[in-house]
């Protein structure tokens, strides 16, 4: 009688441990879909966003000030003028813009047509 528990006991033993790791796996897997992929799919989007910077963007940096990209510098720095004055030019890191507002098409056709008819 004794044997026979101990039989059961081991042969539950295996199976709750097997359980308990396809518990693990599914947990983990259930957290990665919910949390990291999505987030990963966040900073790719924003990543991509950082890198079509060009020349003559508005953009607004990550302490909520708006200017207007001058130059690219490096894969890492633009220069960014700050405020109405134009006195106001700063060498900045790619990673502080937060939002990037592209220059529209039709402003850059009307620029084009005035410097035509000029």
């Amino acid at each position: 009688m004794v044997a026979m528990f101990l039989e059961q006991a081991s042969g539950q033993a295996g199976g709750s441990l097997a359980v308990l790791l396809l518990e693990c796996v599914a947990f983990f897997g259930v957290i990665y879909l919910i949390m990291i992929r999505p987030q990963k799919k966040e900073q790719k989007k924003i990543d991509e966003l950082r890198n079509s910077v060009q020349p003559g963007d508005n953009i607004m940096t990550t302490g909520g000030f708006y200017g207007v990209v001058l130059d690219i510098v490096d894969d890492d720095t633009v220069i960014v003028e700050f405020g109405n004055n134009k006195n106001c030019r700063i060498p900045m890191h790619k990673n502080a813009i937060a939002e990037v507002e592209k220059e529209d098409v039709e402003e850059e056709s009307e620029k084009k047509e005035d410097k035509k008819k000029k």
